[in-house]
């Protein structure tokens, strides 16, 4: 099956049932991470930027979580820049990034124009063009990986599928698609990603820039401007990565997040929740010592004492220690206030952390921490190796989901407004149109 087929013929009931389950289900996921950044000072920022420089004019669409009107590619700079911003969205092992903090808003904003313009588009032809643009996009990052010495962020390949998708919902001819798609590639952002780890700021995964760089290669394609091929798509030595498209489904492969933190720091937590389950008994106070042996790039995190959210959500320490002290991690631990809170920071002084050869000869393959805690009293309580909770091998049920989405949404919404937006997203399959999901996510 040529790209060009899959992105215009796939139905969403031909997708596997478990496929089709973890499609709607990363979408519920990202919209919670929306809805748990909605107001936090990266989106606040962005936000500004985009009212100010991307007005409405002939298209139009709401901010997300806000109604106010901007351009589409106003639009999808704030949908990426916001989930971006609270880090708890899924990722992919071999891409070693995110697709759908990209593609989602991009859609959202793509949908809500076409809405603008008196167009309907049914809960199934929406539901389809995110797979579409999961999977590609996906494909796309893992084709960046095969060819580039560079760790790049997520931006640099996850434009491809908001083309793909879009092309699905905007009916661009194969021509106009393979433009789209050299466009979207040659102007998509570099994004080299070890700096952000070392160095954290709001650029974060870079997820703003690939929802604009992807909607953008459409709307230049539309207008009949033309780019060269998409190397990630049309080399011969990247021809593995898509030859089973339609057979093999990237999408199985993500992992989802309980904690909005870097996915490095995920094992960390998920054995000292382990820990904490154990000896519920245990006091922050008696503990002496912490440690944590885990591979290199997670040991590069460090982040004991942040200077702002970025930092302490790229970071391993400081959320541990928000873990530990406060028995939970979600947005009112690694913003705001809580970055210079002293029961999280008095936890983070007793944490070290330390490379280990073993877990490091196991990454990227495998993600692996294993942590010790040494009380006060002499003892010690040790984990196993330990992977990160929500990978495919240990993935959270539908209620941890549930229950995931409704710690991130209620910061900023009530539960009535939680349950519509639930609601929205488990009838999309049965809407006639995506009317109810978008002014669910697309208002105040």
């Amino acid at each position: 099956m040529s790209l060009y087929q899959f992105v215009k013929e796939l139905t969403f009931a031909e997708i596997p049932e478990h496929t089709r389950y973890l499609v709607s289900t990363a979408l519920l996921d990202i919209l919670g991470v929306a809805a748990g950044a909605r107001q936090n000072h990266t989106t606040e920022c962005v936000k500004n930027y985009a009212l100010a420089h991307y007005q409405p004019s002939r298209l139009s669409s709401r901010l997300l979580f806000d109604g106010r009107p901007a351009h589409p590619l106003g639009a999808a700079w704030v949908g990426g820049f916001t989930i971006d911003s609270l880090d708890a969205h899924e990722g992919h092992f071999t891409s070693k990034g995110h697709a759908g903090a990209t593609v989602v808003p991009a859609l959202l904003a793509l949908v809500d124009a076409c809405r603008e313009q008196g167009r309907t588009i049914s809960g199934t032809e929406f539901l389809a063009a995110v797979a579409i643009a999961y999977e590609t996009g996906l494909r796309a990052g893992v084709a960046l990986m095969d060819t580039a010495a560079e760790y790049h962020a997520s931006g640099a390949f996850s434009g491809i599928g908001v083309v793909c998708g879009g092309t699905r919902l905007l009916g661009l001819d194969e021509e106009q698609f393979l433009h789209a798609l050299g466009i979207a590639e040659y102007f998509g952002p570099r994004c080299p990603m070890m700096r952000l780890v070392d160095f954290p700021s709001m650029l974060r995964d870079a997820h703003g820039a690939g929802a604009y760089a992807g909607l953008n290669a459409l709307l230049m394609a539309q207008a009949g401007i033309t780019g060269a091929p998409a190397e990630t798509v049309e080399m011969d030595r990247i021809r593995h990565c898509w030859q089973d498209l339609g057979q093999r489904w990237e999408i199985d492969a993500q992992y989802f997040k309980p904690w909005p933190v870097c996915r490095w720091a995920q094992p960390a937590l998920t054995a000292a929740t382990a820990l904490l389950a154990a000896h519920p008994e245990l006091d922050s106070k008696a503990i002496e010592q912490i440690r944590v042996e885990t591979f290199h790039e997670s040991v590069r995190l460090q982040g004991h004492f942040p200077a702002n959210a970025d930092e302490a959500q790229y970071g391993l320490a400081f959320p541990l220690a928000a873990l530990i002290s406060r028995g939970q991690v979600g947005p009112n631990e690694v913003t705001g206030s809580a970055i210079h809170a002293e029961d999280i920071l008095a936890v983070s002084r007793r944490i070290e952390i330390v490379e280990a050869d073993d877990l490091s000869a196991r990454f990227p393959r495998e993600i692996l921490s294993r942590v010790s805690i040494r009380l006060k009293d002499g003892s010690l309580l040790e984990s196993p190796i330990t992977p990160a909770k929500g990978d495919p091998e240990t993935a959270m049920t539908r209620e941890e989901f549930r229950t995931k989405f409704v710690q991130l949404a209620s910061v900023n919404f009530s539960p009535e407004r939680i349950e519509a937006i639930m609601a929205a997203v488990d009838n999309l399959e049965q809407a006639a149109d995506c009317s109810v999901l978008l002014d669910q996510v697309l208002s105040a």
